[in-house]
């Protein structure tokens, strides 16, 4: 067993992963995963720039995660980091504090890089004998289609996700009509790119991850708090996805603040996300969603090993 740290710092969050991995047989064992919401991609849209408040929220993460780290041993350590850090004009500033603080430069890998890790993380789990799987990766800044069963046949990342759209997009609360309408459009234009590359409408078992996917997932499952036990492999019927969608688009943030589920700095943007998630299932044609727990970071902690 090689005992290994894997961190993925996204659009919306950062998350760590410490595990014991078996180098050939691939067996993970989890002995610590946390995430923290530290929306480093703030305006990076309108901006092109990192704010220097969601630097230094990411920063006391990273500090909280060496200690982590140092505490539990691991061996090796990759940063993985994403969307708002691949787009931002000022992004030596985040390598040079990342750097100072864990000892690595973090990767800022490519959409079709984060396409692969989702990919291996998530169907790490899964048997190979159902034909191919579409694995979904719904972030903060963008969306990873992959599509392949041992290996991966296709992927694409595009431009679309959960914090990109609601500061694009949403200005009310509820958004209104024409808010929402907006919404759709981009995500239906963005499915357009993405089908350039990866087949959306063929039949396959589709797999959705991250936070957005998770929680609506957790809506769905009506449960009075966030159980990734309950939630990990859970499958989501289109029907379920499109419910708890509308109510998303329809209540206030107080009202989803009040969902014990939604985690707090997810309160604003998971409208859009799981308008994305929805609008995906429609344009595959899938009946329903298998939701996984595992992910980049897993893919991210096999990779080192």
């Amino acid at each position: 067993m090689t005992r290994v740290a894997g961190i993925d710092c996204g659009t919306n969050s950062i998350r760590l992963l410490v595990a014991d991995v078996h180098p050939e047989t691939g067996e993970l064992i989890e002995l610590d995963r946390r995430m923290t919401i530290v929306r480093l991609g703030q305006g990076v849209d309108k901006t092109g720039r990192l704010a220097p408040e969601a630097l230094e929220r990411t920063f006391a993460a990273c500090r909280e995660y060496a200690a982590v780290i140092e505490e539990l041993g691991a061996q090796r350590l990759r940063f993985v980091a994403t969307s708002a850090s691949r787009d931002a004009e000022n992004r030596d500033d985040f390598v040079a504090g990342v750097v100072e603080i864990l000892g690595v430069e973090p990767e800022v890998i490519t959409g079709d890089q984060e396409a692969e890790f989702s990919f291996t993380g998530a169907t790490g789990e899964l048997t190979r004998d159902q034909g191919e799987y579409l694995v979904v990766d719904i972030g903060g800044g963008s969306t990873e289609f992959v599509v392949g069963n041992e290996h991966v046949r296709a992927a694409r990342s595009v431009d679309i996700g959960c914090v990109r759209l609601t500061e694009r997009h949403i200005r009310n609360d509820p958004p209104a009509v024409g808010e929402i309408a907006a919404l759709r459009a981009d995500i239906k234009a963005a499915l357009d790119l993405a089908e350039e590359t990866v087949p959306l409408r063929e039949k396959r078992t589709l797999v959705g991850l991250a936070g957005s996917v998770t929680t609506v997932a957790g809506l769905a499952l009506e449960l009075t708090e966030y159980d990734s036990s309950a939630i990990h492999h859970a499958r989501i019927s289109r029907d379920q996805v499109a419910e708890v969608t509308g109510r998303l688009l329809t209540s206030t943030h107080d009202e989803r603040a009040a969902l014990p589920v939604i985690h707090p700095g997810r309160v604003d943007v998971i409208a859009a996300g799981a308008l994305v998630l929805l609008e995906i299932m429609e344009r595959a044609g899938a009946d329903e969603v298998v939701v996984s727990e595992h992910d980049i970071l897993d893919g991210i902690a096999y990779s080192v090993a």
